[in-house]
């Protein structure tokens, strides 16, 4: 079972300057329209073939659209065994849809 965090913990965690990782696991034109600050892009599809080139340290929150397949993929990055030594990995309840935040975005 994958543990979801509130939109609102995300955002403290960031304002709160902790070690945490944003995956954003959109469609690389989604997360360049807007993304939560700080976010990194790794497309779902890209995902199973792109896990071993990034750093897992510290803690990881998934983001989705809606909250449902970043689930999935915080159990996959939860499995990868360069996570073993990581911090927590955990998916943002509601996704993007319950994000009520100001967002990035690529210039």
């Amino acid at each position: 079972m994958v543990e979801e965090i509130s939109p609102e913990e995300v955002k403290q965690r960031i304002d709160d300057g902790d070690d945490v990782r944003i995956v954003d696991i959109r469609p690389e034109s989604e997360y360049e329209r807007g993304h939560i600050p700080g976010a990194v892009n790794i497309p779902m599809n890209r995902l199973p073939t792109e896990i071993d080139r990034h750093d897992w340290d510290g803690d990881v929150v998934v983001a989705c659209p809606i909250g449902k397949s970043s689930v999935q993929a915080a159990k996959l990055i939860g499995s990868y065994e360069a996570v073993e030594d990581a911090g927590a990995v955990t998916s943002m309840a509601g996704g993007y849809e319950a994000w009520e935040y100001e967002l990035e975005e690529n210039e």
